[in-house]
């Protein structure tokens, strides 16, 4: 699994943060996203990396400006009554 995280402008309240959960869902096979309007961020969940050319796009479509793209591995975290 990926985690990417999109350092995003413009987006100014819940609807906004629904219009580019809704376009980057669409553009992907996303398992998994979450926006903030005031984090100014979105993070991806995706079983393999993203295309960052498509990704600037489709931010840009959605009428939102993108400054950054951080990709790192994502390990969903299991419950456990042991600590290791």
């Amino acid at each position: 699994m990926t985690k990417t995280v999109l350092s995003v402008e413009g987006m100014m309240c819940g609807m906004c943060e629904k219009h580019l959960n809704e376009a980057i869902e669409k553009a992907f096979d996303v398992k998994k996203v979450t926006s903030s309007h005031l984090n100014k961020q979105t993070e991806i969940l995706s079983e393999a990396p993203l295309d960052e050319a498509l990704l600037r796009t489709t931010v840009d479509e959605a009428g939102y400006t993108l400054n950054g793209i951080r990709t790192e591995p994502y390990e969903k975290k299991g419950f456990s009554l042991f600590r290791k």
